[in-house]
């Protein structure tokens, strides 16, 4: 078992705001309101050598349809503390989990419009 903000894969056809709500409704069941970028993030795999980027997004929880049933590899959605984040760092499905959560905490914001979708 790992832990993970909500993320995925872009769609065909789908802008990267678009993709972030998508995502965020499939694994937690939230409807979820983009306000900012928060950064973006690369990783490489240090078993695979696969590298990954995300981009982070911060924004606003809306209405929760706990009927609604999450994606097929997503056990549950929670809710933690800081600390709580903290202690499970073994278990972060990888080091952008906490690096996310500290640029948040820090105030980093990047406006929407950097996004340019054509």
């Amino acid at each position: 078992l790992v832990y993970n903000q909500p993320a995925g894969h872009w769609e065909p056809g789908e802008t990267l705001v678009g993709a972030c709500v998508r995502e965020a409704m499939e694994e937690t069941a939230h409807a979820f309101r983009p306000t900012a970028v928060l950064g973006l993030y690369s990783w490489t795999h240090p078993d695979t050598g696969t590298t990954f980027l995300r981009v982070a997004f911060t924004g606003e929880t809306g209405e929760h349809d706990p009927a609604r049933p999450l994606d097929k590899d997503i056990r549950r959605a929670l809710w933690l503390s800081l600390d709580e984040i903290r202690a499970l760092r073994e278990r972060h499905r990888s080091p952008l989990v906490l690096a996310c959560i500290e640029d948040y905490l820090a105030g980093k914001r990047h406006p929407l419009s950097i996004i340019g979708h054509y």
